[in-house]
């Protein structure tokens, strides 16, 4: 607005504001020190930036602004990464003054570009290739922009009414395709960590519901039935299971690692094994975790055979599907996910392989009453009263309170474009993966270390030397970081690395529908030029 007068702004703002609050009538009684007028010149001025009818001009505009220097940004961005470091990024965001805002949206946004845009990594980008971070479909933005706006809170259905619904019919769906059955329900959560927390939450409870059947420990409190509790789940299973046994009062050491077969499942005669030596030293069988895509191999445990030995021992059987959960609209894969609907309870991520922007996740139960082992009553938000009408409440489902109605985003997903089409492109990711699985296998410099399953290859570069040797696994071991590192800092493109059975080895996480084989072979290019020239300076050094 445009700048006014002391006199002007005082009397117009004492004016609006007497308008406003006709109980403030007497604004001639400034408290001492304080200058009224530029006070109300300042409240009067930030009323500008709230989103109302009277605003919605400026809304649309700097909404706008923004959008637009992301569509340059993009159109603009020939790698995926600028290759700045840590120190760089911290100096120049340490010198912003976060107390003195700029003059408009546009000098923000300018200012926005050094300290964020120009140096992001660009996931869209067919040189990404490292972690489980997908390029997003543009119905997923147009819902995240309306979300945003209308900013619902996903806790009580007097603040979110349209959007309850619409997050409980997609819970529906997804656990139609997943065939849970008709007593399934679930709730949105933040990620696959908090969607793994809540399943081993209930899984905790139920077990301990189960042991005050007898006499012996009903009067027992609940740390005191914690200590016989234990979860099953492969050894390359997610991090979270294990920090979801910390958090939960179990302890790390709570979670039981079950050896893989060559393919990376979990091997359900080693889980038998397992199981039964817990079982003949007294320990209860909280839960088995199978994974159905894991981080590193994609490799999907044989469900079925997991959840007969869930049920045998009275284990909660929970898979956690946050990568192989696009599986369930896939056209060519489904079949993969064949045993999901003996689940107790199944994490999916939206976020991953449905092409959402983060975050978006699920926790689907196979029994809705199961979810009751979290629901807390507040007469201040969700009184059991509520219940009893069959309010719909959110809240009385899920480990969060306050939460977005990030469910926004898939359903206009699958209004614009479809499952299908969501599934086609986590097909073309899969096919993908097969390919340069291919192209690596058959590469002398390469070692590729297991056939790929879903869309990840681990793989190391190890050549054969002039002297005829192959390079050491010592010396893999040093190199093969050092070659991620340096191509990072390249900025040309972006690859992962992990371990396995203690040696370093890269890897490719593909979910880009748009990458094209010749793409990632001309990441293998570089990564093999960047390893020559480590071991040419090692060796002239």
């Amino acid at each position: 607005m445009p700048r006014l007068d002391e006199t002007q702004v005082d009397h117009s703002a004492r004016q609006d504001l007497a308008h406003r609050d006709p109980a403030r009538q007497d604004l001639n009684a400034v408290p001492q020190g304080e200058d009224f007028g530029s006070r109300v010149e300042l409240a009067l001025g930030a009323t500008n930036h709230l989103l109302n009818a009277r605003n919605s001009p400026r809304y649309v505009a700097q909404v706008l602004q923004g959008v637009t220097a992301v569509a340059t940004k993009l159109e603009r961005t020939t790698q995926p990464f600028t290759g700045v470091g840590p120190a760089d990024m911290r100096t120049r965001v340490g010198a912003v003054d976060l107390d003195t805002p700029l003059p408009d949206t546009a000098a923000a946004l300018q200012e926005l570009e050094d300290v964020y845009l120009r140096d992001a990594v660009y996931f869209h980008d067919s040189k990404y290739a490292a972690h489980l971070n997908c390029p997003v479909v543009i119905p997923a933005l147009v819902g995240e922009a309306i979300l945003s706006a209308v900013n619902s809170s996903l806790d009580t259905w007097d603040q979110s009414a349209g959007a309850t619904m619409i997050e409980r019919r997609l819970i529906d769906w997804a656990a139609e395709r997943l065939h849970l059955g008709a007593a399934a329900d679930g709730i949105f959560t933040s990620g696959g960590s908090q969607s793994n927390l809540q399943a081993l939450l209930i899984a905790r409870n139920h077990a301990v519901a189960g042991l005050r059947q007898d006499p012996a420990l009903a009067g027992l409190r609940l740390p005191a039935l914690l200590d016989t509790l234990r979860i099953f789940t492969s050894e390359d299973s997610h991090f979270s299971v294990q920090k979801s046994a910390s958090m939960l009062g179990l302890g790390f050491d709570a979670v039981i690692t079950v050896p893989c077969s060559a393919d990376h499942r979990m091997d359900p005669a080693a889980l038998a094994t397992a199981m039964a030596e817990a079982h003949g030293a007294g320990l209860t069988a909280m839960a088995v975790v199978a994974t159905a895509g894991t981080t590193d191999f994609g490799a999907v445990d044989p469900l079925a055979e997991l959840a007969a030995l869930a049920r045998a021992y009275g284990a909660w059987f929970h898979i956690d599907a946050a990568y192989g959960g696009g599986l369930m609209v896939s056209g060519r894969y489904r079949h993969l996910l064949d045993g999901s609907g003996l689940a107790d309870s199944v994490t999916v991520d939206f976020h991953k392989t449905f092409f959402q922007p983060v975050s978006s996740s699920a926790l689907l139960v196979r029994e809705a009453a199961m979810l009751r082992h979290i629901t807390y009553y507040a007469d201040y938000l969700n009184p059991e009263s509520a219940a009893l009408a069959d309010i719909p409440n959110q809240v009385d489902k899920s480990i969060q309170t306050t939460r977005r109605f990030d469910a926004l985003k898939l359903w206009l997903t699958l209004r614009i474009m479809g499952a299908d089409a969501i599934g086609a492109l986590f097909d073309e990711a899969i096919d993908l993966a097969a390919r340069v699985g291919s192209v690596l296998e058959a590469d002398d410099d390469f070692e590729l270390a297991a056939a790929p399953q879903l869309s990840t290859l681990v793989f190391r570069y190890r050549p054969v030397l002039d002297s005829g040797a192959r390079l050491s696994d010592e010396d893999a071991d040093a190199l093969n970081p050092a070659i991620r590192a340096a191509i990072f800092a390249s900025g040309k493109a972006v690859v992962a690395g992990t371990k396995v059975g203690g040696r370093h080895y890269l890897k490719f996480t593909l979910l880009n529908a748009e990458a094209t084989l010749g793409d990632i072979t001309d990441i293998i290019t570089l990564l093999r030029s960047t390893g020559a020239g480590l071991l040419q300076k090692e060796t002239t050094a």
